[in-house]
């Protein structure tokens, strides 16, 4: 069964769709904000089809958060949303229809679908919004965000949850089956400087890969957390997780702690979602760079 994806197409995106790739049929991909504007994530995409060889359909989406706020990652990726030591995609145009009557066509023709999401949840809020009705269509949706220790875009909140967090409140209140891997779970598959000189991938994605890398070397630390390529993980290879029930909710208001996710353990009737409690980091980064060697 092919699987969705949901993306705001940074470097770690590109990382965790070739590794998604390979175990699953990708039927559809959906493009959002988050990374950088729309404009740019969508100039990603049609780089890295090109540079890749993607063949699957790839959508525009949400142009922004649910209340209409832009919030982006560039102020720690730089302008394109992809560090990188010098190299880029390559310029490419490409016709990306909307996401949402492509999404929900997809959903009308699957059960038990399965969404890989790696960026803001606008576009599948969106979807829960316009189309309630293909809501029970949806297994799972794995999703790249939270946090139950400290953020990265504040102290408080992961991104991808402080980007739109009314995204994520409408998917919680809607029951829509979520997987949070959250940072906490991310933080323990780090990759460091010897990987990248050991990684024997095409140029493009070993600067692709240094760039990212240099995220934290930047600022003084040796390793990485390799954050979507995880959740991406999380479909290609089950085994190696371990998830537990939780009640998940948001933050909506306050200055300090908008978009915090708070994570209750303490009543599994009350659960709403699932959470990443356990990884094998050594077999997870071993698969996240043996896909990368694999996509010469």
């Amino acid at each position: 069964m092919g699987i969705w994806i949901d993306t705001d197409m940074g470097g770690d995106d590109i990382f965790a769709i070739l590794l998604a790739a390979r175990a699953r049929q990708v039927d559809g991909v959906s493009l959002s904000f988050g990374n950088a504007p729309l404009p740019q994530v969508r100039a990603n995409a049609a780089g890295a089809a090109e540079a890749f060889g993607w063949t699957m359909p790839i959508h525009a989406g949400a142009e922004r958060a649910i209340l209409g706020t832009v919030t982006t990652a560039q102020y720690a990726l730089g302008q394109a949303g992809i560090p990188t030591r010098g190299q880029t995609l390559p310029a490419a145009v490409a016709e990306h229809g909307p996401a949402l009557p492509a999404l929900a066509g997809w959903l009308e023709a699957e059960t038990e679908a399965e969404i890989l999401a790696l960026g803001p949840l606008s576009n599948l809020a969106v979807l829960a919004l316009a189309r309630p009705d293909l809501l029970d269509r949806i297994g799972r949706v794995t999703w790249m965000g939270g946090a139950i220790g400290r953020g990265n875009h504040t102290a408080s909140a992961e991104f991808n949850a402080a980007a739109d967090p009314e995204a994520l409140a409408i998917l919680l209140a809607r029951n829509v089956p979520l997987t949070m891997v959250d940072l906490d779970a991310c933080r323990r598959v780090e990759i460091t400087e010897a990987d990248h000189a050991a990684l024997g991938s095409s140029e493009l994605l070993r600067d692709l890969f240094g760039g990212y890398l240099d995220i934290a070397l930047s600022r003084g630390r040796p390793a990485m957390a390799l954050y979507d390529p995880v959740a991406a993980a999380c479909l290609a290879a089950p085994e190696l997780f371990t998830t537990a029930p939780a009640e998940i909710a948001v933050e909506l208001a306050g200055g300090h702690c908008r978009g915090r996710t708070i994570v209750d353990q303490r009543a599994p009737e009350r659960a709403n979602a699932r959470i990443v409690t356990d990884l094998d980091a050594d077999a997870m980064k071993a698969l996240c760079l043996s896909a990368l060697e694999a996509s010469r």
